[in-house]
């Protein structure tokens, strides 16, 4: 059955809602320092449970698709968000990854042959400025290697969100097929580095096997789900203004779980980051631009896109 509209913006938004938990769950339950670990034990496990599920393995050209795919949106992404985290001051990292919108729109143009307007490219600068005032803390001098990760990953996801939209997925192929592709390729590339930086796995107690459950399962194989889900049926630029409800999400959580208060300054940004997130679902089509064809975007999502999304 056909979702609309508001339902699936509601259901593909549950996944950054999901991702901005990872921050709370990962202090509160599980061990330290183990950022490697943690991204293998959210990638694998859900990647295999999805594969069991959907029972379709890639064919022909598909190996190397959900090879790219996995490496863009998991195993490069996961690896290179922890250590920017790590290494920057006060959310930072969380600023530049709010960027992702207009990452997505200048991808946009060479690959799917979509030019930005200009209102995509204010509604994304307005977006990254309010999550700068929620998530931003003046604190120590910048890292160049954590400035360089947080910028890397999220030119790594949002170039996977573009190519997702791009390539589609195989004929009579539903997402969860596609999701447990790149999920496992990304986990079995974050594997050799887990072992090789960090060494053996750490001593699991009752809370932290609690936390990589729920990180595995629902923050991970049901939202990734939910998100490519999306991708097939919405905009890339539209999926991708979803994205700062990730932050706000770690916001509300660390106010309301963790007894951390929220500035004037903070709701604000809060109210800007939420209004362009809204915003950014109604943007104008973007335009083709010359000598790209249709055929460059995946027929079935262009021609769901097409019913389920005109204005």
């Amino acid at each position: 059955m056909a979702l609309s509209r508001p339902a699936l913006i509601t259901l593909t938004a549950l996944a950054p809602v999901s991702w901005g938990t990872t921050y709370a769950v990962t202090t509160e339950f599980l061990p330290p320092d183990r950022p490697l670990f943690t991204a293998l034990v959210r990638a694998l496990p859900a990647g295999l449970l999805l594969l069991a599920l959907a029972r379709v393995l890639p064919r022909g050209a598909w190996w190397w698709k959900a090879a790219v795919l996995g490496a863009l949106n998991i195993g490069a992404f996961f690896p290179l968000l922890f250590l920017s985290a790590y290494r920057l001051p006060g959310g930072l990292a969380a600023v530049v990854g709010s960027a992702g919108p207009l990452f997505v729109a200048g991808l946009s143009a060479p690959l799917l042959g979509q030019r930005p307007s200009a209102r995509t490219l204010v509604t994304g600068a307005v977006a990254a400025f309010g999550v700068s005032l929620v998530v931003l803390r003046a604190a120590g001098a910048l890292d160049t290697l954590g400035l360089l990760a947080a910028v890397a990953s999220t030119a790594s996801m949002s170039t996977g969100t573009v190519l997702t939209q791009r390539w589609g997925r195989p004929e009579g192929l539903g997402p969860l097929a596609l999701t447990g592709w790149q999920l496992t390729a990304g986990g079995l590339l974050i594997a050799p580095l887990a072992f090789l930086i960090e060494g053996a796995p750490p001593v699991l107690d009752g809370r932290a096997v609690g936390g990589y459950l729920y990180l595995a399962v629902a923050n991970t194989a049901v939202a990734y789900w939910l998100w490519f889900r999306g991708i097939g049926r919405m905009t890339a630029t539209q999926v991708t203004f979803l994205g700062p409800l990730s932050p706000l999400t770690a916001a509300v959580v660390g106010w309301a779980a963790l007894g951390q208060a929220l500035t004037p300054e903070q709701l604000v940004g809060m109210g800007l980051a939420f209004g362009a997130t809204v915003a950014g679902q109604f943007v104008t089509r973007p335009s083709r631009t010359a000598g790209v064809t249709g055929r460059n975007v995946h027929t079935e999502a262009t021609d769901v896109r097409d019913a389920a999304l005109r204005r």
